[in-house]
């Protein structure tokens, strides 16, 4: 498995024979990740293959089943305060009336009870900073419930960067939004990775949004994982071993299909027929 950075930069996470499970369960094991601070990592994977698992464990949910993981060159308990989680969607009317400023409040050095006039200052323009770094300014009064999916998504953001974060862990934030929610997002989150250095693992189905603002990818299947470049990982060879079974990858128009192999279309083809692209763009492209 691939496992060093693209580049010198200090390691955010740093892990060797890593394991992580939900109770007895070992989802994916033999992990064997360097991520560096400022990188873009989509994760990738079938459902039920890993992914909320490893962003749990890395965010310190769940304990990490074997192997050595370190963030930022130490124990990841010591490293807590400097990650911030996004979990999958949020039910509609959740949160009710909740402003989005109370919102974004509430995650202010959580674990700390009540404020002092002092602190009531410095969390207001922890609040103010955080949502104007996701340009979510504009929505710090409304209600949670009256937001877009795309305006939803920027607000937790901001809410996991209302304290000072280096890693941000992101799942699924790209279900249900559409195109252009999807890429005003993967925007807003390259520019955190390039202007504050943020370390990002953004989980997703879809590889193909993604394409343009990611700089490795993280493909998880069969238990194990893979790191690399798209052209290192996104590959029949590399995804066979990880499946454990022939699957083929093909490229049409600047966008990638995996797919069992004899399915659909050949690797390296350089089209589909009319009346399988439909269906491909439907189902094979999501990983």
């Amino acid at each position: 498995m691939d496992s060093l950075a693209p580049d010198t930069r200090p390691a955010a996470v740093d892990a060797e024979g890593l394991a992580c499970a939900r109770g007895a369960r070992t989802i994916v094991g033999d992990l064997r990740l360097r991520i560096a601070a400022g990188e873009l990592v989509g994760v990738f994977g079938s459902n039920g293959a890993g992914k909320t698992t490893l962003l749990q464990t890395l965010a310190g949910l769940l304990p990490a089943a074997a192997g050595q993981l370190a963030l930022f060159g130490g124990a990841p308990a010591a490293a807590r305060d400097r990650v911030g989680y996004v979990a999958q969607g949020m039910p509609d009317g959740a949160l009710g009336g909740v402003a989005v400023h109370s919102f974004v409040a509430a995650a202010w050095r959580a674990e700390r009870w009540g404020v002092t006039l002092r602190e009531r200052a410095a969390r207001r323009d922890a609040v103010a900073r955080a949502l104007a770094a996701v340009d979510a300014t504009a929505l710090a009064g409304r209600a949670m419930e009256q937001l877009s999916g795309g305006e939803r998504q920027r607000v937790c953001i901001a809410q996991a960067l209302v304290n000072p974060v280096e890693l941000l862990l992101l799942d699924e934030p790209l279900a249900n939004l559409d195109p252009r929610a999807q890429f005003g997002l993967l925007q807003l989150i390259r520019r955190l990775c390039e202007r504050q250095g943020l370390c990002v693992l953004l989980s997703a189905h879809d590889i193909n949004p993604l394409l343009p603002v990611m700089d490795r990818v993280l493909y998880l299947a069969g238990g194990r994982g893979r790191i690399g470049s798209v052209d290192e990982v996104v590959n029949a060879e590399a995804l066979s071993a990880l499946y454990g079974m022939p699957i083929g990858v093909a490229r049409h128009d600047g966008y990638l299909f995996i797919h069992p192999a004899r399915g659909f279309m050949a690797e390296g083809a350089a089209h589909c027929g009319h009346a399988s692209q439909q269906g491909a763009h439907q189902d094979s492209h999501r990983c």
